[in-house]
């Protein structure tokens, strides 16, 4: 509400589910999500950002939802948009060096941030959490498989002397086994597949 006195504005009404100044302060906190990096290279050979990843994420949910009959395509959306909210806390991981412990502490972050949300948003946004978490919905289930062929993708695209030794393999059998579920994405995994094929031969081209 807004004090008469000077304007200020002061609590939650009950019009709104969020104070204007608790909007502000959680995307403050979401702001480093911009700049902290992933183990990934763009095209223009930037340190992509784990802003970045969760964005095109949404953008692959949102234009492959219509694949799967009955999905809830705006939770599915919603998944992929907050599912790093963590790594604002924590910073980025890559999968093949994160362990049990650094996803608790992953968890950990997560609830830190939720915690300071007003309800509704901390139980249904904590309730999206726990469904991903568990993988037992069609929405959880696509979201993880879209999380990991995306990092296939940043990685077709980056350039391969970005790459470690151990993405050679990886970039063949990262996501292949959550893809397999779903036909529609197991050709994309095939797909990706033969970019990464071809992108490995080029190089050895180039080489010799």
């Amino acid at each position: 509400m807004i004090d008469e006195t000077d304007g200020r504005i002061t609590a939650r009404t009950k019009e709104n589910t969020m104070e204007q100044r608790e909007l502000l302060n959680f995307l403050h906190r979401l702001e480093c999500l911009k700049t902290n990096g992933r183990h990934s290279t763009t095209v223009g050979g930037i340190t992509e950002t784990v802003a970045a990843h969760s964005w095109r994420l949404a953008v692959l949910a949102m234009l492959v939802s219509p694949e799967f009959p009955g999905l809830d395509g705006n939770k599915l959306i919603r998944m992929c948009l907050i599912h790093d909210f963590g790594e604002a806390i924590t910073g980025d991981i890559p999968s093949f060096l994160k362990t049990q412990a650094n996803e608790a502490t992953e968890e950990d972050a997560v609830q830190t941030l939720l915690s300071t949300l007003p309800e509704p948003h901390r139980s249904e946004l904590s309730a999206l959490f726990r469904e991903m978490d568990a993988l037992e919905t069609q929405e959880a289930r696509v979201y993880k498989a879209l999380d990991k062929l995306e990092a296939v993708i940043q990685h077709n695209e980056s350039d391969i002397s970005t790459w470690l030794p151990l993405e050679y393999e990886l970039q063949q059998t990262y996501a292949v086994e959550n893809a397999s579920e779903f036909p529609y994405l197991r050709q994309l995994r095939a797909l990706m597949l033969e970019d990464t094929l071809n992108k490995i031969h080029d190089a050895k081209e180039k080489q010799s």
